[in-house]
């Protein structure tokens, strides 16, 4: 399993003690279903649009709407265009740029990707207002997609509108940049404006490549830079920057109103912090943020490798050994991404470090393998390898072309910009179709020495029953108390800033898009494999009962899905929504205000508060 192929399924958490308060009652207000609430509507229904209707939003849009059909509508080795998406199944360059398709192609007994009905293709803001209000005065079902990797499915809905921004991917680096408002208040500090539908390798090839700095992004490079800040947003190095969310400056967004708003502390302060892990597409669209960029260190760098330990015992030994040396070398700003645990007993060491030398890390690492030499039952089962690069380098497409082509795949189309790549061991997941995926925060406590022997313990039992990661760098504990105290101020679940890890834990088969020629997914075999990876999420989460979820990376069928995701920041968000949003224009699935609608966003079941 690459750093990515790990998928999540469903935390069972208790409901916590702020979702009875009268706040919250008022926030989700389960009254029952009544005559009268609008609900949305789908084509043939009485009131969708007209020909002539759906004309004048073209007009409005330049042009820029799309009636949307799949690639993979009317498979045959004639149709061409069916022929050219299965060539490119496995580019995430291609799946981003077809509105019809998601990075991930369904989830079994939960979602399966259909495009919308229509999309506009934005070019520019004034596109978005039209959109939006054209879906507000229609009641139709809006969507918004930029980078397109929702394991959730939220970027693509049937029946729908798609407003859909790939084509606003400008980035633009300022070397002194002060929010709106904030002039004479705070002192201007470098950062970047990023349009919604850039991705990170865009970002990266700007801000880093090019400029010679460093701005908190995503690990994968296909991921769309809007939808990643708005959930939080974690990257490699995130364990010493902080979250993504947390370097937001300002933002640009259309509210269900249609109104164009910069947001930032000093404009608009409460949905600025809302779109700061609040989740993507819940209360507006975003069309450009400003983050914060960073000094760049001088080097990058990874350690890759793997133990394999004879026993059982053996296993268990080495798996507590590896937790004490994560707390003792490990834990703090310099190291990030994941260990692995596999089955066959096996430990998979994936991590990334910034700051250090090469020498540096090797040290770091001495003790660790000299231990491992030095027992007969553990072995090095591949060869740990340890490298440092120059920091400017680590997104630099003809770097890696010259001297470590093997770690990266290319955009191959014609025509495609000559940074458009992206990680090998990203490859996996491109047109997945999940099985199951879960994720859990580990609270740092677990790692006292009191507390150890208990996650050791935990850990073997759970990966008796399926593999799982633990991401270091989604875990925000042991990272520096500025780049905490950024991160708490944030809409994500308070719960991460706490935690030195994210388990995440899951399985994915090939894609699956409708239409695609074969027999389609085995679904006997992604429900046993469900049912694995719910027990080892289940075994792991006896020690850290209630722990909450990443909206970005969870389960499609968590329950107390607003504790999982927010913890006591939900209210807080629920107010915005009600504040900018009162008629529920934007829905996710699970996202904020979801309650009042059907699963499918179409049907009403209560009025907002």
């Amino acid at each position: 399993m690459h750093r990515r192929d790990l998928l999540k399924a469903a935390l069972t958490l208790p409901l916590l003690p702020w979702a009875l308060s009268p706040t919250v009652a008022r926030a989700l207000d389960a009254g029952p279903a009544a005559a009268g609430l609008r609900s949305r509507v789908r084509p043939g229904d009485p009131g969708w649009p007209t020909s002539a209707q759906w004309e004048q939003l073209k007009n409005a849009v330049g042009g820029r709407l799309q009636a949307l059909h799949s690639p993979f509508q009317a498979c045959s080795a004639q149709n061409a265009e069916c022929q050219e998406a299965l060539a490119q199944i496995k580019n995430p360059f291609y799946i981003g740029d077809q509105p019809a398709l998601t990075q991930t192609s369904g989830w079994v007994d939960a979602w399966t990707s259909h495009p919308s009905a229509y999309a506009v293709a934005v070019e520019n803001t004034q596109d978005v207002v039209a959109a939006v209000n054209f879906a507000r005065k229609h009641h139709l079902r809006l969507v918004v997609k930029g980078g397109g990797h929702s394991y959730q499915g939220t970027s693509a809905a049937p029946d729908s509108l798609l407003v859909w921004t790939r084509h606003m991917n400008a980035v633009d680096p300022h070397d002194a940049f002060v929010p709106q408002g904030g002039e004479g208040r705070q002192a201007p500090v470098p950062a970047v404006s990023v349009q919604a539908g850039a991705m990170w390798i865009d970002a990266y090839n700007a801000v880093t490549t090019q400029g010679g700095r460093y701005v908190q992004g995503g690990g994968c490079t296909t991921v769309g830079v809007a939808g990643l800040v708005q959930s939080g947003g974690f990257g490699s190095f995130s364990k010493n920057f902080g979250s993504a969310s947390s370097n937001l400056l300002e933002a640009e967004i259309v509210t269900a109103d249609g109104k164009v708003r910069v947001v930032n502390p000093h404009r608009d302060p409460e949905l600025f912090w809302g779109i700061k892990g609040g989740g993507g597409g819940s209360l507006g669209v975003v069309t450009r943020l400003t983050l914060r960029t960073h000094e760049l260190p001088e080097t990058f760098g990874a350690v890759f490798g793997a133990i394999k330990a004879d026993t059982d015992e053996a296993y268990r030994a080495l798996i507590a050994f590896t937790m004490r040396f994560y707390r003792d070398a490990l834990f703090n700003p310099h190291w990030g991404e994941q260990i692995t645990f596999r089955g066959g007993n096996l430990v998979k060491l994936s991590l990334v470090f910034q700051g250090l030398s090469q020498q540096e890390a090797e040290k770091v690492w001495a003790p660790y393998l000299a231990a491992v030499r030095a027992r007969s039952d553990w072995h090095i089962h591949d060869d740990v390898q340890v490298f440092a690069m120059p920091a400017r380098h680590f997104w630099d497409a003809d770097f890696f072309r010259a001297h470590a082509p093997d770690l990266i795949r290319a955009d191959r189309r014609p025509g495609a910009p000559r940074d458009h790549v992206f990680w090998a061991g990203d490859e996996g997941q491109v047109g997945q179709f999940i099985h199951g995926y879960r994720s859990a925060w580990l609270p740092q406590s677990l790692l006292d020495e009191r507390q150890l022997d208990r996650l050791a313990d935990a850990l073997f039992a759970a990966v008796r029953q399926w593999d799982f990661s633990l991401h270091f760098n989604k875990g925000l504990a042991g990272a520096p108390a500025e780049a905490i105290a950024r991160s708490r101020d944030t809409a994500m679940n308070p719960g991460a800033m706490g935690a030195f890890a994210l388990m995440i834990t899951g399985g994915e088969s090939d894609p699956a898009f409708p239409g695609m020629p074969g027999d389609g997914p085995d679904l006997d075999r992604a429900r046993h494999d469900k049912a694995g990876i719910d027990r080892c999420a289940d075994a792991l989460l006896k020690v850290a009962p209630g722990a909450g979820s990443y909206v970005s990376e969870s389960d499609y069928f968590e329950r107390d899905w607003q504790a999982s995701f927010w913890g006591a920041n939900y209210p807080r968000l629920a107010a915005a929504k009600r504040r900018y949003d009162p008629e529920g224009l934007f829905f996710v699935r699970h996202g904020v205000g979801s309650e009042g609608w059907s699963d499918d966003g179409f049907t009403r079941l209560r009025q907002n508060a």
